[in-house]
């Protein structure tokens, strides 16, 4: 029996030049690498973001593949995209789930862990 699975890595980074924080807008961006660890062909097909920031507004983002793309990854493959988000704190955490499905319409789902986005400086 096949074993799909994902498995994601996160880089985030904080927009200084995307920001203003005398109107309360912090953009961060984060890459994500997404690299196919099972032993079959599958697809990212669409994505779930909950987007929290210090003061617990939280803000959900889902939709259908991402930055306009859903891979076909074999196995061992890799892709790898940018993508940003605005905070009204300069700190703030992202989690999220891919849902996927290999090439014979079986669907799972690959959590993407918490990652912190927090402005370099930003301890409170």
């Amino acid at each position: 029996m096949p074993h799909p699975q994902f498995t994601c890595t996160v880089l985030p980074a904080y927009l200084a030049e995307h920001s203003d924080a005398s109107k309360g807008i912090y953009a961060f961006s984060y890459t994500i690498t997404v690299v196919n660890t099972g032993d079959t062909v599958a697809q990212l097909i669409g994505r779930h973001w909950v987007i929290t920031d210090v003061a617990g507004h939280t803000e959900e983002v889902r939709g259908l593949g991402v930055v306009g793309h859903q891979p076909v990854l074999k196995p061992g493959e890799r892709f790898e995209y940018t993508s940003w988000t605005r905070l009204a704190t300069p700190r703030g955490q992202m989690r999220g789930t891919f849902f996927c499905m290999t090439e014979d319409a079986q669907p799972f789902d690959t959590p993407v862990p918490a990652f912190e986005l927090s402005q370099a400086h930003a301890l409170h």
